[in-house]
């Protein structure tokens, strides 16, 4: 199977289905971003985010992983929407700051099938949308924080902290209903819970 970078190149000589490939491979992923923040109103800033990776092709050399690269446009794609929501407000929106809870109140969440994932999904979306992004990436995208600071834009030895800070928030927002154990320990527990559930529903990759 052809490597992300080998179809991405091929897709900017022309090659459509080398296009069409890669971003079958990518939707699912892409697709899950956005959902977790706007809900069913993901589908346009989905397609929004594969034609803006199509236009900015000078900008990716290789020099890291696809994914990180894709992730880069769609967290651009998305901070745009937001903005884009509150702009008439009385201040504009401090991404790093303020939480979807705040700034989209009434999107709905992912449907989910148990309550402790239910929580939470709502738990994370009380988080500055930063450390929504992060931690949903670090842990179900399994983003390496080399990735994770191209990503966000930020040194490495940043994205380590700002984890440790996301878990500690996340724990603090499920404070409610905690699962047993020490707080950060469990929160990292149920996100790769939560990551595994997510492969198990995912659809088999092309071959």
């Amino acid at each position: 199977m052809r490597d992300d970078a080998s179809l991405f190149v091929a897709w900017q000589a022309g090659d459509r289905a080398a296009g069409e490939a890669l971003i079958e491979r990518h939707f699912d992923a892409i697709d899950r971003f956005f959902a977790t923040k706007v809900g069913d109103g993901g589908d346009d800033l989905v397609q929004r985010t594969f034609l803006a990776c199509a236009e900015a092709g000078a900008r990716y050399r290789g020099d890291s992983s696809f994914r990180a690269f894709l992730f880069g446009i769609a967290r651009n794609v998305l901070f745009e929407h937001i903005r884009g929501k509150v702009r008439h407000g009385v201040a504009p929106a401090d991404l790093s700051q303020s939480a979807i809870a705040d700034l989209a109140p009434g999107v709905a969440t992912l449907a989910n099938h148990r309550a402790d994932q239910r929580q939470l999904v709502n738990a994370l979306r009380t988080l500055p949308l930063e450390l929504q992004v992060l931690l949903e990436l670090y842990y179900w995208e399994e983003l390496g924080v080399d990735e994770l600071a191209e990503v966000l834009e930020v040194p490495a030895g940043t994205i380590k902290s700002r984890l440790h800070r996301a878990r500690r928030l996340l724990a603090e927002a499920m404070a409610e209903a905690p699962p047993e154990g020490d707080d950060e320990g469990s929160v990292r527990a149920l996100l790769l819970d939560w990551l595994a559930g997510v492969k198990a529903q995912a659809p088999a990759p092309p071959r």
